[in-house]
Order: structure tokens, then sequence, then C-alpha cells
């Protein structure tokens, strides 16, 4: 199944509870913070929700090894709590249990002319990227 690659561009003042509640549930918590998620049709939605304040695309297999390699965390913590009710997220590459979110850089040479309250499509920096997420996120590693 194919992945999706969420990041977050735009920061906290002003936003609805709502779209704080989809965030979190996302684990986009600050500025260029990346999220891997499933691309399934409860998560698109989650990600449509949020398109003013993130940018996301489909995330190709080298670019998420590149990910995982360079910002990836260890996940060091157990993953359920003792009762085996709640199991915690954690991505598994190659036997390794990593954390679901990477912390990233800002873009080398700076997001794109419009800056970051214009759609991609007007030549701005959120919304949907298609592939192009590839190229960005290879800029903030």
């Amino acid at each position: 199944m194919s992945k999706l690659a969420v990041i977050r561009i735009r920061g906290k003042p002003g936003k609805k509870p709502q779209l704080e509640l989809t965030l979190s549930m996302l684990r986009l918590h600050r500025n260029h913070y990346c999220a891997v998620v499933e691309d399934n049709p409860s998560m698109r939605g989650m990600v449509d929700n949020v398109k003013d304040y993130t940018t996301y695309g489909e995330l190709d297999d080298q670019t998420f090894k590149e990910l995982v390699a360079k910002r990836g965390e260890l996940l060091t913590s157990r993953t359920q709590d003792s009762k085996g009710k709640i199991n915690y997220p954690f991505i598994e590459v190659d036997g390794k249990k990593y954390k679901p979110v990477f912390r990233l850089a800002p873009p080398i040479k700076g997001f794109e002319r419009k800056g970051i309250k214009m759609p991609f499509a007007q030549g701005g920096a959120l919304g949907n990227r298609g592939q192009k997420i590839n190229d960005l996120i290879k800029r903030m590693l």
C-alpha cells in the first residue's frame, strides 16, 4: 500500500480547535514535522481537513529509506501499555522500530516563491504536491 508524507508548514496562532485536534492525531505538533501515514480514505480525509497548514504527497521508497536513515529515531519505549489495551504507534523497517514522526530542518533555499500562505498549485507551499513531495523532503533532510 502506498504511503503519504504529510509535513506541517504553518504555526499555531488562530486555529480552530478541530484543526488542532486533527493535527495532533496526525502527530504534527510543530512546524517541519513530517508524518508518514498509509494512503487510505480516512487518512485522506484528515489530510484534506488540514491542507491549509500542511503539504503532502505520495512518498516513494527511496526517499522513505533516506528519511528513516537520516532522521529516524529508534523507539526505545514499550509498544503497548501494561494491560495490553493501548498500542503505541511505530514504524518497523528492517526489524527495527522507529517513532512515526520525523523532525526535519527548514528546506534549503526556502519554500516556493509565493510563500507558505498559498496553495502549491498557485505557486505556494501548501496542499497536495503529488510526487514533488520527495524533492521537498530531500531538501529538508
